[in-house]
């Protein structure tokens, strides 16, 4: 079971060149796309969702009989077995979880209604929602809304689920609970995790990829990109008024406040100078590196970038 993404473009009317060429492969199992906000991440997802078509390129799902399925042009056989969670989703603020949920479960064509109830009280147990599935939708919290939502993917029991920025706007108690409802997905799907949250990918993907301006910059593995950066990551505090001199001398990959002054990420095969201190990388790091064009291991795409670029991912970073 996989899905093959090959050469994937697509242009909007007002000349957003959204995505340029994409490939990619992506095996059974939790899979995160890492990028920043505009970066294409949602235009892939809603391609592969079949509801906007591409300009170029083809994607294939390879289903659980083994049988490929053309996402882009056999539309409804692949809806029937995909489950969806946008980044932004309307709920009916005055009726309630197991009702609507119901409704749901019809519209994916569960019709009998024994059986109906079945599906969705195990839904309702399995997104932790049962004991408040009585309670209109309007009440629920960001994170309990959220679980509705995958709550609604998992109907049918689809073989490709997509969730897009499922964490963004949670406090950290659901971001936990949710998280931890995503990492027992991956065993029986095709599970993609759209996010520009570093830390929702490391925590549950095996595989991702690092998507930027339309362009795959890196499909690394997690564990073995962090290990290909380890003894090239430095950090130094340095006070504000000095970091355009640092910026001009060494690769800064990111750049934070710390205590009223700011912590310095910098990529090199060895120390600066003596004032900097060899740091235990992490996926941060490897995204950091990668955006800023200090990073591509062997086999993978370069991953440089016009000096603009490298200026505005470090000024997000050090937001």
């Amino acid at each position: 079971m996989e899905l093959q993404i090959r050469n994937l473009s697509k242009t909007y009317a007002n000349g957003v060149h959204a995505l340029k060429g994409v490939s990619l492969v992506i095996p059974r199992g939790m899979f995160g796309l890492l990028g920043p906000n505009g970066a294409g991440k949602s235009t892939l997802m809603r391609t592969i969702a079949t509801l906007q078509e591409p300009d170029e390129g083809t994607i294939e799902l390879a289903d659980r009989s083994g049988q490929g399925i053309d996402v882009v042009r056999d539309k409804e056989r692949v809806r029937e077995t995909l489950g969806y969670l946008p980044q932004e989703f309307g709920v009916y603020p005055y009726v309630s979880a197991e009702r609507l949920l119901d409704h749901f479960a019809v519209l994916k064509g569960i019709t009998d209604r024994r059986a109906r109830r079945e599906v969705v009280e195990a839904l309702l147990h399995q997104t932790n929602l049962y004991d408040v599935r009585k309670k209109k939708l309007g009440g629920y919290s960001g994170g309990m809304r959220q679980r509705f939502g995958v709550a609604v993917a998992l109907l049918g029991n689809p073989e490709l689920i997509i969730v897009d920025e499922p964490t963004a706007g949670l406090d950290p108690a659901e971001r936990v609970r949710f998280l931890n409802l995503l990492s027992a997905l991956g065993e029986n799907a095709v599970v993609i995790l759209s996010t520009h949250i570093v830390d929702d990918v490391s925590e549950l993907c095996s595989r991702m990829a690092i998507i930027n301006d339309g362009t795959i910059l890196l499909e690394p593995d997690p564990l073995g990109a962090i290990a290909a950066v380890q003894g090239r990551i430095w950090r130094r505090i340095i006070d504000r008024s000095e970091l355009a001199e640092v910026e001009r001398a060494h690769a800064v990959i990111s750049t934070k406040l710390l205590a009223g002054r700011t912590l310095v990420h910098v990529y090199g095969d060895s120390a600066p100078d003596a004032g900097y201190e060899a740091v235990e990388a992490d996926l941060e790091d490897v995204y950091f590196a990668t955006m800023a064009g200090h990073f591509s291991p062997a086999g993978s795409q370069p991953a440089r970038q016009p000096d603009d670029e490298r200026e505005r991912v470090l000024t997000v970073s050090a937001r």
